[in-house]
């Protein structure tokens, strides 16, 4: 086992800065940041300052960071989804292992080159897929694994998006087109995919797929919406959707309420009611639902055959209240369900009592930041692989999934086969 490693951080928005580091900074000593990579000027000073990185340690993209010398051991790459695969290829080409945020790509042409040169370097590369790491799913994979249910020959499970959280990111926010960021799917859920997966120790044959953006377009506008929130919209007071009631007044999202973390802080660096207030009034996330320029759906239906003949059914939809995942496995001696919201596992063996489980979720995916990152610096300080870590060979089975689906949307549900 090694005292201590050094790493760079490339992409300081809300995964790298806001997740990632705090979590690295925990460790102390034992991970010393040596360089980053950022193009927003107030986030890459912040950072520095707080590091105490001189002005050669800090670099405006990860590009320029990587055309020098090897300064690490290691990267953490949480850029946008497109820049993954083109700062990770000569990241490993430099000798770096990489903590890669997902998605990989969302071209399966990189994916595939980025698992070829990881294996001709002799890198590890981990995927942030951070649901595998979180309390909550670790006691659902024992209780499963331990044969709770016998053999698992259905999985239901729904992604609810939240209404508030598809309008944020997906209708007004970076992830909100295809061609700039990925199919939202494989964006959003590529980490459902391979969690329940893992879970149920599944792989995949065939996937079909629906889905549509179907309502957060301009044929939908109520009489009077205006192009900006706060352009004088008469129908402002009767919309879920008006940015100042996410981001100012909501009791669970609102900077009014004290939420002064996601999604506040991705609209000012230290978010307060008027730094909130006055990017609503001029940047992108103050513009009306109706009138943006996104092209990702709001709503998808998966359905996949699974090698062994069992069967998974995947909803995703920006249509709830809530933003979080919910789960039925039904097997040949039981069912069990699983509610992250609540922290609840109700397990029913078939002629006997139910039995309820409950796991504290914890911020940060649940827990799952926290614990990817741990497992991260243990792979990197000398330790095993746990048996649940995302390598990029394993990953890439809820990509490929992703992309059988997209390729079935857009075929009117024609099943492909993978």
């Amino acid at each position: 086992m090694k005292d201590s490693f050094s790493i760079v951080l490339i992409g300081l928005g809300n995964r790298g800065k806001d997740a990632y580091l705090p979590e690295l900074l925990k460790f102390g000593d034992k991970v010393r940041v040596a360089a980053i990579a950022e193009p927003v000027d107030e986030k890459r000073n912040e950072v520095a300052k707080l590091l105490g990185l001189a002005p050669e340690q800090c670099f405006r993209t990860g590009e320029e960071l990587l055309a020098g010398p090897r300064l690490a051991d290691a990267a953490v790459i949480a850029t946008m989804d497109r820049q993954h695969v083109p700062q990770a290829v000569p990241a490993l080409k430099k000798g770096y292992d990489l903590l890669l945020e997902k998605p990989v790509s969302p071209s399966p042409e990189e994916c595939r080159q980025l698992a070829r040169i990881a294996r001709e370097t002799g890198r590890r590369v981990v995927i942030c897929h951070v649901l595998r790491y979180t309390p909550f799913y670790k006691k659902v994979k024992e209780l499963l694994d331990g044969g709770a249910v016998g053999q698992v020959m259905t999985i239901q499970a729904i992604e609810n998006v939240g209404y508030w959280h598809q309008a944020h990111s997906f209708v007004r926010g970076n992830w909100r087109r295809t061609g700039e960021s990925s199919p939202m799917l494989l964006q959003k859920c590529c980490h459902d995919l391979d969690l329940y997966l893992w879970l149920a120790n599944k792989s995949a044959r065939r996937v079909s797929s629906f889905g549509s953006n179907s309502f957060f377009n301009a044929a939908h506008a109520p009489a009077g919406a205006a192009a900006r929130c706060l352009d004088g919209c008469v129908a402002k007071a009767d919309c879920p959707f008006d940015a100042e009631k996410i981001y100012l007044t909501n009791a669970a999202t609102g900077i009014d309420a004290g939420n002064d973390g996601w999604p506040c802080e991705v609209l000012a660096a230290h978010p307060t009611h008027e730094s909130v207030l006055q990017a609503i009034r001029t940047g992108p996330y103050g513009r009306c639902v109706f009138a943006c320029d996104n092209d990702v759906v709001d709503h998808q239906v998966v359905n996949v055959e699974m090698a062994d003949g069992s069967t998974f059914g995947f909803t995703m939809t920006g249509f709830t209240e809530h933003n979080t995942r919910l789960a039925k496995f039904m097997g040949t001696e039981g069912e069990l369900t699983a509610d992250l919201l609540a922290g609840k596992i109700a397990l029913r063996r078939f002629g006997l009592p139910e039995e309820t489980f409950s796991v504290d979720a914890a911020e940060g995916h649940s827990g799952g930041d926290a614990g990817l990152v741990r497992a991260f610096v243990e792979l990197m300080l000398g330790g095993e692989p746990g048996p649940g870590l995302t390598s990029l060979d394993v990953s890439l089975e809820s990509h490929a999934i992703a992309f059988a689906a997209e390729k079935s949307r857009l075929s009117g549900g024609a099943a492909v086969e993978l």
